[in-house]
């Protein structure tokens, strides 16, 4: 029997990009997923184009008031029941139709924990112009070192990987996705596997790059992270960020 991939979509307010969303998920030529929809109580018509698809798809939605976007993501976990965690934000489009089948391949054939691949980060409205292209590479727990981390967006795990090692720290509002996979990837039973292309376009303009002051908060908040989980120094936060630099060229 094939695995189960739950796939937690996290919305607010997001109507104008829900619909991408969505039809990125519902075009995959895997059909075994489940899909739960967390909304942060969004005030305009988000809920309404959801319940359209519902017809098509059982979607499980929980809305209610939550404390960000890792809270969120958390109940999202909390109410998975699939063999293997995947997210694909409001924002977030799949690259390709056969992004799921491609990772339980994966993760079914060489016995793997989690899967990760690369991401584009792409104009909001023209999504097929790339603002910026961030490659990965094959896992090596050195690099975490020299700042480097797979794009978030991109990580399926499976299931068991939660149970053992939690969810997202709400302590950290920007960069608790750091935390997350520094604590995953610094297990040395977990095996992760490259899948090297593009899995997921994300659309400019996320939380954490999008004034000086988040920039900064971030930058405070990955400097603990790096000291919390014994990875390196200031050095750590130096290098990852200069490893942004070429994902614009």
């Amino acid at each position: 029997m094939s695995l189960k991939i739950s796939i937690i979509v996290a919305t607010f307010n997001s109507s104008k990009t829900i619909r991408s969303c969505l039809d990125s998920i519902f075009n995959q030529n895997y059909s075994n997923i489940e899909i739960n929809l967390i909304d942060g109580k969004s005030s305009d018509d988000t809920l309404d184009i959801v319940r359209k698809y519902n017809k098509k798809i059982p979607i499980k939605i929980i809305s209610e008031h939550d404390k960000g976007i890792y809270d969120a993501l958390n109940k999202g976990i909390c109410s998975s029941i699939g063999d293997v965690v995947g997210f694909v934000h409001s924002d977030d489009i799949l690259a390709s139709s056969t992004i799921f089948s491609d990772i339980i391949e994966k993760i079914s054939s060489k016995n793997i924990d989690g899967v990760y691949g690369d991401l584009q980060y792409v104009d909001f409205d023209k999504t097929d112009k790339v603002i910026r292209n961030w490659k990965s590479c094959d896992f090596n727990d050195k690099l975490l070192q020299k700042g480097w981390m797979p794009p978030h967006p991109t990580f399926f795990l499976k299931k068991d990987v939660y149970d053992k090692h939690g969810g997202f720290d709400l302590n950290y509002s920007i960069s608790s996705d750091y935390d997350f996979m520094l604590r995953v990837l610094n297990d040395n039973s977990l095996k992760f596997c490259y899948l090297p292309r593009v899995i997921s376009k994300m659309r400019v303009g996320g939380s954490s790059n999008r004034s000086l002051r988040n920039i900064l908060k971030k930058s405070k908040e990955d400097y603990i992270i790096i000291k919390k989980n014994n990875v390196g120094n200031f050095i750590t936060l130096v290098r990852k960020n200069l490893l942004k630099i070429n994902q614009y060229f």
